[in-house]
């Protein structure tokens, strides 16, 4: 099995890459986002939970996040976790996650959990251009969020650039490859592909 880590800004195109990874590859994968790892906060208000920072290290479950990690590389299934956007919650699923060949954590602070950078066979850093991510962001939390322009823009200042700032950017450091141009990266997907898949081989 191969673990692999996607890292980069909040609409970089992680989900993207993966997803083309996934298509090249071939082989047997599971994709986690690191999204669906949000901690839950069921004490707090819609309003107290709207204004958390969602974008800072410590608002996700790393605990959880690196023991199903660890079951599937394992060979253990894990259930799929969720988290609904409109209502700042946890909303995880019943759904049997089954081990793969190759399984991708994708998320903006993939690479932070030291335990889980170790168990990275390949760890990819997207690096795109910070008003690229802005106006992805935006079209992707008005259409899939339902967010408002306003609050987009609030948190975005608030939150989403200071934490890119300060930690995310670093995590180019981090990376085995850094990608650019984004998740449809048409030349560097099938190049990333064929190592995974020429690895696998190696393996079998």
């Amino acid at each position: 099995m191969l673990f692999i880590g996607i890292c980069g800004a909040s609409g970089s195109g992680k989900t993207t890459l993966a997803r083309e990874l996934v298509r090249d590859i071939g082989a047997d994968c599971v994709v986690l986002n690191q999204d669906a790892y949000y901690l839950d906060h069921p004490g707090l208000t819609y309003e107290e939970r709207a204004k958390l920072n969602y974008d800072e290290p410590g608002i996700f479950d790393h605990d959880l996040l690196y023991q199903d990690v660890c079951a599937l590389l394992s060979g253990k299934p894990i259930t799929r976790k969720a988290y609904d956007f409109t209502e700042h919650r946890r909303a995880d699923t019943e759904e049997i996650i089954f081990p793969a060949q190759v399984v991708i954590l994708e998320g903006i602070h993939a690479f932070y959990d030291e335990r889980l950078r170790d168990l990275m066979f390949l760890k990819l850093y997207i690096n795109v251009e910070p008003d690229i991510c802005l106006l992805r962001r935006i079209s992707r939390d008005i259409k899939k969020r339902g967010r408002q322009i306003d609050s987009i823009a609030a948190q975005y200042l608030s939150t989403v650039k200071p934490m890119y700032d300060l930690y995310i950017r670093n995590y180019i450091h981090d990376a085995d490859v850094v990608v650019m141009k984004g998740g449809k990266e048409t030349r560097i997907v099938p190049i990333l592909a064929g190592y995974v898949q020429s690895t696998l081989r190696r393996a079998d």
